[in-house]
């Protein structure tokens, strides 16, 4: 059986998340889409939010798992016994960024990095990106599922104190 590992801070889940969790759970027999933890990070949504909204959306996928993982990836995806990383690739600087971590996790633990470029259509989009669209009340409903939407307007709008 192969296992694959899928992580990322998912802050919040996007619709080119899951078009990448689609094709990787089609090449793969178990796809583990795990979200990590790290206390430093200011993220807008905590990780067991980060966690039910990954459930939420990939309800429809049956070979994926949602987790968290806290400490390094390529130990989580040795404990978990995967044989590669999917990391999905918007463009040159992802690949750019990307490359060295996928040569050190090959290194340390012999876990490979399987890259997928994004659909055209969503090449555009980033957790980041959605976050302050959204925040300057932009309409971002296409760019996510519609549960995420529903929390991310929620809790801008409560961050805001009503404003989003």
């Amino acid at each position: 059986m192969t296992r694959a590992v899928c992580p990322g801070s998912f802050d919040p889940v996007t619709n080119g998340h899951l078009d990448i969790f689609r094709r990787a759970a089609s090449l793969f027999d178990e796809l583990i889409v795990a979200t990590g933890s790290n206390p430093s990070k200011n993220r807008l949504f905590d990780p067991e939010e980060r966690l039910e909204m990954l459930r939420e959306a990939c309800v429809d996928l049956p070979n994926v798992t949602v987790m968290g993982f806290s400490g390094l990836i390529v130990d989580f995806c040795r404990d978990m016994g995967a044989q590669a990383m999917v990391k999905g690739l918007r463009g040159g600087n992802d690949y750019e960024y990307e490359l060295p971590m996928a040569q050190m996790n090959a290194h340390l633990t012999g876990v490979e990095t399987v890259f997928i470029p994004t659909t055209a259509s969503l090449g555009y989009v980033s957790s980041s990106l959605v976050k302050e669209v959204a925040a300057l009340g932009g309409d971002v409903s296409e760019l996510v599922p519609p549960a995420v939407h529903e929390r991310l307007t929620a809790r801008l709008a409560a961050r805001d104190g009503g404003a989003a």
